[in-house]
């Protein structure tokens, strides 16, 4: 009897030693992976968090080398000169209005196009995917001339409508994209069977796909928020009136004002500090549909 349990004990010791020599694998890869993701996480932060301190220090500070000494004259002088002398937060708010309508009206034309071009079958669908794609590559300073005659003729000129429209033109090819791919991943068969239930094709898209490619529609909506958001040259172009100018044209007319050739750094940190709080609460709130709606966009095509 002692004979024919030998083995199956050896089988069984053999058996629990490979399983503690994976679990001992698994806990090594586990202890790199969280290794080499604290290093990751420490390059993005760091640079936020000198920022930050940086925004808190005297101006005459911020453009000398740094110093343990630096922390000892914390002050919120550069936010209150801001926040209340240069009256920052209605360029907030013309950012803001500029960003949220970017998003909405390119999420819309993108979530409609895309449903047009991956579900309808027509002669030169590709050719029309393409011409999007290839807008694209197309640099705003390439076409500066005709936009800004354009939108001269159409008195949108010094009007956050008109800069919504210009963002909203260098959004749509991403959004496009993103969307036409989103769509392609979600089952044909889903909208066969609504139309059979009797749903058109609006009712088909609103209640029956929607919820499927809001992934896609987050993706697209971040992007052309942040881009809305940062933007510089096109809104310095574009608008004048020191009562609608975007947040990035205060920032480049408050830390440029006091003499030529001299940058105040202490505004321009409080400012990039102010600038991130909108995009670190839509990316937060966002960020569970970011990351499907990037691999959508990217592996069908």
């Amino acid at each position: 009897m002692s004979n024919l349990t030998a083995p199956v004990d050896s089988a069984a010791a053999k058996r629990g030693a490979a399983k503690r020599a994976a679990q001992r694998e698994r806990g090594r890869g586990f202890y790199i992976y969280l290794c080499a993701g604290t290093v990751l996480a420490l390059l993005f932060v760091l640079p936020l968090l000198w920022v930050i301190v940086r925004s808190l220090e005297p101006p005459q500070l911020t453009g000398e080398a740094p110093s343990a000494a630096d922390f000892t004259h914390m002050t919120i002088s550069n936010y209150s000169t801001l926040l209340i002398s240069d009256n920052v937060l209605i360029n907030v708010l013309n950012s803001l209005i500029a960003a949220l309508g970017t998003a909405a009206l390119t999420v819309t034309v993108s979530t409609m196009a895309g449903y047009g071009l991956a579900r309808f079958r027509f002669r030169g669908a590709g050719l029309v995917l393409a011409a999007i794609l290839l807008a694209f590559m197309i640099p705003f300073q390439a076409v500066l001339s005709p936009l800004f005659l354009e939108l001269h003729f159409f008195h949108l000129l010094n009007n956050l409508l008109g800069l919504v429209l210009i963002y909203s033109t260098f959004s749509l090819p991403f959004g496009v994209f993103v969307m036409r791919n989103t769509f392609a991943q979600v089952p044909r068969e889903l909208v066969d069977s609504s139309r059979v239930d009797g749903a058109g094709v609006i009712t088909a898209l609103v209640r029956v796909m929607r919820p499927l490619v809001i992934p896609g529609m987050a993706t697209t909506a971040i992007y052309a928020f942040l881009y809305a958001w940062t933007e510089l040259l096109q809104a310095y172009t574009f608008l004048t009136s020191s009562t609608i100018m975007t947040l990035p044209v205060k920032l480049f007319n408050v830390m440029t004002q006091q003499s030529l050739g001299v940058l105040n750094y202490g505004y321009l940190a409080s400012g990039v500090v102010i600038a991130m709080v909108p995009c670190i609460i839509l990316y937060m709130g966002l960020q569970k549909y970011y990351v499907q709606g990037l691999t959508s966009g990217a592996l069908k095509g």
